[in-house]
């Protein structure tokens, strides 16, 4: 995805910064991280307390094989479907994956 249709998902949450990392890019609000773009599909940063949320929503969590094969859980997670047909609905969940942001300090 290319950085002007970044910036236009995360609208509702303010300016959003995005920095180049591990293949992807690192998508940032007020210095913290808040999402990835991976492969071309944007994770929203997730935790204990918001992770439930996600997952009520039809969302997926992103891991990747670690050694030995074993899979190892990101706390990034997909966006829900409904919410890149309504610019409410994303900011709603680009909302959340800040509120784990700054929780996560």
């Amino acid at each position: 995805m290319d950085a002007a249709g970044i910036e236009e998902m995360f609208q509702g949450l303010g300016p959003v910064t995005i920095k180049r990392m591990f293949g992807g890019k690192g998508i940032y609000h007020l210095g913290r991280i808040v999402a990835v773009e991976v492969g071309g599909e944007v994770l929203l940063k997730a935790d204990d307390k918001s992770s439930p949320e996600f997952a009520a929503a039809g969302s997926s969590q992103w891991f990747y094989e670690g050694k030995k094969g074993n899979p190892v859980k990101m706390p990034y997670w997909s966006i829900p479907d409904a919410a890149y047909d309504d610019p409410d609905e994303m900011a709603k969940w680009v909302r959340l994956a800040y509120e784990a942001a700054l929780r996560a300090e």
